[in-house]
């Protein structure tokens, strides 16, 4: 069979994705109509299926995501959901949905700044009022980092400086004042802004660590540098202070596997992260970047599925993104006139589309740094898409999420 030219591909692609683009009538989280039945039937077997978002600024990628995770828990018994933040964190969340601890604003004032939105509030509603309804069937929220820093740290610190060296408080504020800042706002978002104070926050957090480290060994100070240890790591292990995106996967892989054991999991996360296989983002190696989902896929195999959640274009709130370079796979994904839709690459298609969906594919992945006069450099790379995820859903145009007053 002759092969067919670059235009002719793109032809069969684009009739192959009309044709089995199934539409999604609504992206509010409360809809419950049947157009996502398709979708759902394909990640009813997996133990873990990663919903992976290229933006976290638009409420309609959020929207879909959650309807996906009601129809997980309603119908399939899944039974825990992982989030892309601490541990600390993840408790507080959890301690909420299952037994009504806190408020649900108390909850979010220490999570990672992405989560602290009204939608995330109408998720954590809707699976306490799931888990009233079902108390000896709960599903549970954990975090999948390693605890993180706190603002309750950098108080115990200060606090003992007080007792024991009240002279030295002052040195030491000057290095813990300027680096609480991240918890509001990350390091890499405030060098990119143009308001970070100039010095590495892990410098500051390593000198406030020594001072302490430098009072006569007591109980009390022992406890108190514990705190300044955990504050020490958070600013090491940042963004800004691995200087790049690729941090250690395998410790957010290992934490959902260990649930996985008595759970089926629903894991939110940004496409990067939840990708089968390696990925490049940015300046990262590709090879430095191996994502919690290419971990849980060598584990799980087929009990892993991976489902990435796209855009076109719109409005994320700080900023508009416009329609996307045409060497994108969103770009792509746009020539099908729907408002959303879901596709399976693993479908049935003719050569030149299956070839298609092997090669190399480059996806629109926005962050916190996201610049819009630079969006053609706002995209990951992938080696195979077919081997990467196992449904895409393309979302034509967004609109921002609400986020929390500080």
């Amino acid at each position: 069979m002759t092969a067919l030219s670059a235009p002719e591909t793109t032809a069969a692609v684009r009739h192959w994705l009309r044709a089995n683009a199934s539409a999604i009538i609504a992206t509010e989280a409360d809809h419950t109509g049947p157009d996502l039945d398709p979708l759902i039937d394909r990640l009813a077997s997996a133990t873990v299926v990663g919903l992976g978002e290229s933006t976290r600024f638009s409420r309609q990628t959020y929207g879909v995501r959650e309807r996906i995770l009601r129809a997980l828990v309603l119908r399939h018994g899944f039974r825990a959901l992982a989030i892309q933040d601490s541990a600390r964190s993840g408790d507080r969340f959890d301690a909420y949905v299952r037994g009504g601890t806190g408020a649900p604003e108390d909850v979010l004032a220490q999570a990672w700044r992405p989560l602290r939105t009204s939608e995330t509030i109408a998720t954590m509603a809707w699976l306490r009022a799931y888990n009233i309804e079902h108390p000896h069937d709960p599903v549970s929220i954990f975090g999948v980092r390693p605890p993180d820093a706190e603002s309750a740290d950098y108080d115990a610190v200060l606090d003992h400086l007080r007792v024991a060296a009240p002279e030295l408080v002052p040195a030491v504020e000057a290095h813990l004042t300027p680096i609480r800042t991240a918890h509001r706002m990350d390091e890499h978002v405030q060098r990119h802004r143009g308001v970070h104070p100039g010095r590495p926050f892990a410098e500051h957090a390593r000198d406030a660590y020594a001072v302490l480290d430098g009072l006569p060994a007591s109980p009390a100070r022992d406890a108190a540098l514990d705190h300044a240890r955990v504050i020490v790591e958070f600013h090491e292990n940042s963004v800004a202070g691995r200087g790049g995106f690729a941090g250690d996967e395998l410790r957010s892989a290992r934490r959902i596997l260990e649930r996985a054991a008595a759970s089926r999991i629903v894991y939110w996360d940004g496409i990067a992260h939840i990708s089968a296989i390696p990925v490049g983002v940015g300046r990262t190696d590709p090879d430095a970047f191996i994502s919690t989902g290419s971990h849980l896929r060598a584990r799980l195999d087929a009990g892993y599925v991976a489902v990435a959640l796209g855009f076109h274009h719109g409005d994320l709130g700080t900023g508009r993104a416009p329609d996307p370079a045409p060497d994108l796979l969103d770009a792509e994904l746009g020539h099908v006139d729907l408002d959303a839709y879901f596709v399976d690459p693993h479908a049935e298609a003719p050569d030149a589309v299956a070839r298609r969906w092997r090669e190399p594919a480059a996806m629109r992945v926005i962050s916190g740094i996201y610049d819009e006069s630079k969006d053609s450099e706002a995209n990951m790379t992938v080696d195979a898409l077919l081997d990467a995820f196992d449904v895409l859903v393309h979302i034509r145009e967004t609109s921002p999420v609400e986020w929390l007053p500080e």
